[in-house]
């Protein structure tokens, strides 16, 4: 059963991080440790901040925002 993950992060590792560069990614993954291993494998240069499990409810409200974009590997 797949999950949908919320990803926080930063988009270089090279500079500090500050919240008002902080972006938001979007997917599915079976797990946490999973979730991070796509995105650190996909994507290197991001700085990862906060990997958060959404439920059912959380999605739904998630996805009525403009920027909600599910990322497939």
């Amino acid at each position: 059963v797949l999950m949908t993950f919320k990803v926080y992060y930063q988009p270089s590792k090279k500079s500090n991080p500050k919240r008002e560069n902080t972006h938001v990614m979007y997917f599915e993954a079976k797990d946490e440790v999973e979730a991070r291993h796509l995105v650190e494998t996909h994507f290197p240069e991001y700085n990862v901040e906060f990997i958060e499990a959404l439920d059912e409810a959380t999605l739904e409200y998630e996805k009525q925002s403009v920027n909600f974009k599910l990322t497939e590997f």
